[in-house]
């Protein structure tokens, strides 16, 4: 990832643009590690301004600052920090955004009163630095207020972040300079006195450059010294300038890849190059996904863990029924010996331990029959009857409790699926309901039976206006199919894997080509199917769905189906869903 100073000056640059003279209307903290704050740009005539929505992550998986359209569901009790912000910058007035010393962090300074009317300067410091992230806020003194991450000198930090103490920036990196103001000699005299390869000598000599600048640099230089110096030389001046262009690079699947100020070539192929009209938007598509995906793993924990504990317990149940299954194939065995011994019994005595009969079911080819000599043959024969009906017995009854075991495991997939797929609260509420309500309640002994609204699944309209809606759990999946649909429209499935139920609203008409096909791809899309594949879904109308009595929720049978092949594209996806 490339999060790097060059991409925090470019951001810094677009949000000083745009949100400079923005007042604070309000404040929330989604998460222990996010910040949002809402601004209200500065007012024009006919208007109250325009809405900005300001969210700085400095947590270790997704740190980032940017504007954003995602609506996120907040905690009903703010925390500490979210309190103390809303004390001292509520109505407060966001004056400047800075970058001290091209380091990746940015200085966001407050025009607000204090307690006695009188206006001060508050700052708050966002440090977007990977796992050593951190959202610090100053008073008018800079002197540390509150922040996400505290530390003193006993932890064996080098910065340690104390309340009460003044405000001390990241120290700079050992043996690196900065960028800017590099003279063309001294540059290559160090190139080569390194002896390093290009991406490694700027890595090892410059601050605030990524690993995937660096090698950008490199790659444009075609490991030419002159080359290098140039492609450096031009690549500072546009920062120092201001002149960034927002880049991501997708892989040939659609996922993003990497993200950038600056045109990225180094991949040749293997990405595709998207431009973006801001660096808020590219930053809010790269990261939404995996925000969205680690928030959701948070407040998911529990889920998660049952989820895993369940299927490793049914994993080795399975093994072992399937291990007991097989040692009951020699049940023939058994009722043969029986028949030897009960058609030779004049010829055997208690105290032979085995014995050599003749099997005429085989043209009296000898089978030699092993015996407990402290038993009669009689009873040796009761011995064998008796192994070869319980294994027959045992048969039946592993066969079915195989087939169960199955069963729940691939309900768990689809439970596993529809966790990837829940956005908020409510989703998980209705998983965890789910779950207690299939029999899961003795692992779910915090479990409190809360009143959650009426489901609301996933909403699409294709090309022709047709409206598409798309279950993201088991209980959605139900209240689709069972209750929203009408007999006459038409219902998709992936074929054979955990997948949601997506009902196309035709109301018996036969929609156009293309929106059977984006039906299908939303129906991919949201499923267990691989990525970049072509994938098989069948589709039928709603009055040929079934459910069986006593199944788990989201189990449907169907007949006089169809089926369709499309390739999973979420891009597609996203483009025709409703916001």
């Amino acid at each position: 990832m490339a999060f790097d100073a060059g991409y925090m000056a470019a951001v810094v640059r677009e949000l000083s643009e745009t949100v400079a003279n923005a007042r604070v209307e309000k404040i929330f903290q989604p998460s222990k590690d996010s910040v949002l704050l809402v601004l209200r740009g500065e007012r024009r005539e006919g208007d109250r301004g325009e809405t900005f929505r300001l969210l700085i992550d400095a947590g270790s998986a997704n740190p980032r600052l940017t504007l954003t359209e995602e609506q996120t569901e907040n905690p009903k009790v703010p925390p500490m920090l979210c309190m103390l912000l809303r004390k001292h910058l509520g109505g407060a007035r966001l004056i400047s955004v800075k970058q001290p010393a091209f380091d990746r962090v940015a200085e966001l300074i407050f025009e607000a009163r204090d307690e006695l009317g009188f206006l001060s300067t508050k700052t708050l410091y966002a440090e977007i630095m990977g796992k050593f992230s951190n959202l610090v806020f100053c008073g008018a003194d800079k002197k540390v207020l509150a922040a996400l991450r505290t530390g003193d000198l006993s932890g064996g930090s080098k910065r340690p972040v104390i309340l009460g103490a003044p405000y001390l920036p990241p120290p700079p990196q050992e043996g690196k300079r900065l960028p800017f103001g590099e003279e063309r000699e001294a540059f290559l005299e160090a190139l080569r006195e390194s002896g390093q390869p290009a991406a490694k000598f700027i890595m090892n000599r410059y601050s605030g450059l990524s690993p995937l600048t660096a090698r950008e640099l490199a790659f444009r230089s075609g490991e030419d010294d002159e080359r290098l110096w140039e492609v450096f030389s031009t690549v500072m001046r546009d920062i120092e300038q201001g002149r960034f262009t927002p880049v991501m690079l997708r892989r040939p699947d659609g996922s993003p890849l990497e993200y950038s100020f600056f045109p990225i070539g180094q991949y040749g192929k293997e990405a595709v190059q998207q431009l973006f009209p801001s660096f808020s938007a590219l930053t809010e598509e790269f990261f939404s996904e995996r925000a969205r995906a680690e928030r959701i793993r948070q407040r998911a924990s529990d889920i998660l863990r049952l989820l895993t504990n369940a299927e490793t317990r049914l994993t080795k149940k399975i093994a072992a029924q399937e291990q007991d299954l097989a040692a009951c194939s020699d049940k023939e065995q058994y009722r043969l010996r029986g028949d030897l011994i009960t058609a030779n019994i004049y010829r055997l005595t208690r105290g032979m331990t085995e014995a050599a009969l003749p099997d005429w079911s085989r043209g009296g080819e000898e089978v030699t029959v092993p015996l407990d000599g402290r038993l009669t043959p009689a009873q040796n024969a009761q011995r064998c009857y008796k192994k070869y009906n319980k294994c027959k017995s045992a048969e039946k009854k592993l066969t079915e409790q195989l087939a169960l075991a199955r069963e729940e495991l691939r309900y768990l997939a689809t439970v596993s699926e529809s966790l990837s797929k829940a956005e908020t609260e409510n989703d998980l509420a209705e998983i965890r309901r789910e779950l207690y309500e299939s029999g899961y309640a003795s692992r779910m002994k915090s479990y409190t039976a809360v009143k959650i609204p009426a489901p609301k699944p996933m909403e699409f309209t294709t090309s022709g206006g047709y409206r598409v809606l798309c279950g993201k759990n088991n209980a959605q999946n139900d209240y689709l199919t069972h209750k929203l649909a009408g007999k006459q429209d038409l219902w998709f499935h992936v074929k054979g894997l955990p997948g949601s139920h997506v009902v196309l609203f035709c109301d018996g008409e036969e929609p156009p080509a293309q929106d059977f096909t984006e039906a299908a791809v939303i129906a991919a899309v949201y499923s267990k199917a691989p990525r970049g594949q072509k994938t098989e879904v069948d589709y039928t109308r709603v009055r040929n769905i079934k459910k069986p009595p006593a199944a788990k929720p989201g189990y449907v049978t169907f007949s006089s189906n169809y089926s369709a092949v499309v390739l999973p594209d979420a891009a597609l996806a996203e483009r025709l869903r409703k916001k």
